[in-house]
């Protein structure tokens, strides 16, 4: 499995201990050096089974200059919102885990990390 991480977030660094304490193999993947493109992040918002905007730190100082809280949320929209999420990553909720059998999780709990776990 992987793991998006931002070091600084308690919620990533928590999911970290948890994983590790159960004995998880995973990849860490530091989204805001490494982004995902596009189509990676349309591919976990499928695995996720969410929209874009369901995973959008709108709280973020960009969130704020795109003005992205008056930004349609339908399907005409929706890939606006995955190419402002591409060009800025902060924008995404973290931590996401996308799990070897294909789904992915929101990780902010402790239950939503176990959820992945064999």
């Amino acid at each position: 499995m992987e793991i998006w991480i931002n070091p600084a977030c308690s919620k990533c660094r928590s999911a970290l201990s948890l994983l590790d304490a159960e004995g998880a193999g995973y990849t860490v993947r530091h989204y805001l050096e490494d982004p995902p493109s596009a189509a990676e992040l349309a591919e976990v918002l499928r695995r996720l089974g969410l929209e874009p905007w369901d995973v959008a730190r709108l709280g973020e100082p960009v969130a704020a200059e795109l003005d992205m809280e008056s930004w349609p949320r339908d399907e005409a929209s929706r890939e606006r919102w995955i190419a402002a999420m591409a060009a800025h990553p902060i924008l995404i909720q973290r931590p996401i885990i996308t799990a070897d059998d294909g789904t992915a999780v929101v990780a902010r709990s402790p239950e939503a990390v176990r959820s992945v776990l064999p």
